[in-house]
């Protein structure tokens, strides 16, 4: 399979003003040291705390399959999306296409300017991916419908339509944490590249329990 490039910042720029004006860049994939150089948004905390989503995101570029597309305003990373092979303990992983998008944040002072579709544009804009089964695992208790004023199944359409911008469609599966609560969900995004074997192989794994 085909493989990003990380180190040279392939970017665009997109203006998004609040009421200071400000704008934020769109880039991708960007490299370790390149992160490392940036702060990270105090609120970047929705899956941990800031300083360390900030080593997650450095640690997830030194993987080979591991990418990071960035929102960023001048020094500070105010949004992020990150690419990586599937946790080596679960069912995907056994998949050689799989690659799970593993999490969208947007910092909570930057929302609302369509910051998250954004950056899956940007990242689907790389034809590599069509080489790839994307898949993304969404359970509720990660997501902050508190600070959204929305309840559990509100959040999940708005998940649902924001993935589904760029292509992912919702599966069933037998997987034990998706059915652990009837919201969560897995959204599935074929590329277009994907051999017929690798789709029929995967959806034998949507419905293969591991125990």
């Amino acid at each position: 399979m085909g493989s990003l490039a990380k180190g040279e910042v392939n970017s665009i720029k997109s203006e998004h003003k609040l009421n200071a004006g400000e704008s934020v860049e769109i880039e991708g994939p960007v490299n370790a040291e390149y992160i490392r150089s940036l702060k990270m948004d105090d609120h970047l905390n929705n899956f941990r705390l800031a300083a360390r989503q900030h080593e997650a995101l450095i640690n997830i570029t030194g993987l080979d399959s591991g990418y990071v597309y960035i929102a960023r305003n001048q020094n500070t990373v105010v949004g992020y999306i990150t690419f990586h092979k599937p946790d080596q303990y679960g069912r995907w992983y056994r998949h050689p296409a799989i690659l799970e998008l593993g999490c969208v944040e947007v910092s909570p002072a930057w929302r609302g300017h369509r910051i998250g579709k954004i950056l899956l544009r940007k990242a689907f804009s790389q034809p590599v991916l069509e080489n790839y089964i994307v898949i993304t695992t969404e359970y509720y208790w990660h997501w902050d419908m508190e600070s959204k004023g929305m309840d559990v199944w509100s959040y999940q359409k708005m998940l649902t339509n924001l993935f589904g911008s760029v292509g992912f469609e919702q599966r069933h599966t037998d997987d034990e944490e998706i059915m652990e609560h009837p919201a969560n969900v897995l959204m599935v995004r074929v590329g277009s590249e994907v051999s017929k074997e690798d789709i029929v192989s995967f959806e034998q794994l949507l419905f293969s329990s591991m125990f």
